[in-house]
């Protein structure tokens, strides 16, 4: 009997592989910033230390990767986004966000699946710090969707009044990314 808790196409890792596109980019925790920006009343730009000095959660969740492997059962430890879009009064058109990654790499999300009761800016994992290979000083982890929309190094976030499509979306990949769907592939989506 097949694992309800696995999507279609997907098989249970062992470990944690790390996968990311170039190399791994070195953060200083001393200069890491946080910028809040685009469709707000004013920008707000947070260091580390205020950024982990905000309200913090415990997230259980599984993690699945568009490259077929998911790993179950991930304590996470972080922020949750409702936290840090309370920092910022948003214009009330805006509908989803673009979070911003070191070396210029995006993700685009809904409104509604950024701030979703699972979603998480992380720094640990199962009662460890992130390594660098997994996206220390701060992640994204987005369980309903694909991993890459878990981004690594994140260093900012856009407030956007519509959609605009990030870095993975723009070569092919689908917009929404529902595993359970197997929104892999843009051609998969439909008008």
């Amino acid at each position: 009997m097949p694992d309800e808790r696995l999507p279609p196409g997907q098989y249970e890792a062992n470990g944690w592989p790390a996968l990311h596109f170039g190399e791994v980019p070195v953060a200083d925790a001393a200069t890491w910033r946080f910028r809040i920006h685009g469709a707000v009343r004013q920008q707000r730009i947070l260091t580390l230390e205020e950024f982990r000095s905000l309200p913090t959660a415990d997230i259980h969740a599984d993690f699945h990767c568009v490259t077929k492997f998911s790993v179950f059962d991930n304590d996470w430890y972080g922020v949750r986004p409702a936290e840090v879009l309370s920092l910022v009064e948003s214009d009330p058109a805006a509908s989803h966000v673009m979070v911003e990654g070191m070396e210029g790499y995006t993700t685009n999300l809904p409104l509604g699946v950024f701030d979703d009761d699972d979603t998480v800016f992380a720094w640990q994992r199962n009662g460890e710090n992130l390594t660098p290979e997994h996206g220390w000083p701060l992640r994204l982890v987005v369980p309903k969707r694909y991993a890459w929309k878990s981004v690594k190094w994140v260093s900012g976030l856009e407030i956007l009044v519509g959609d605009r499509r990030g870095f993975w979306e723009e070569r092919g990949y689908h917009n929404q990314a529902d595993p359970w769907n197997e929104e892999r592939y843009s051609y998969q989506e439909t008008a």
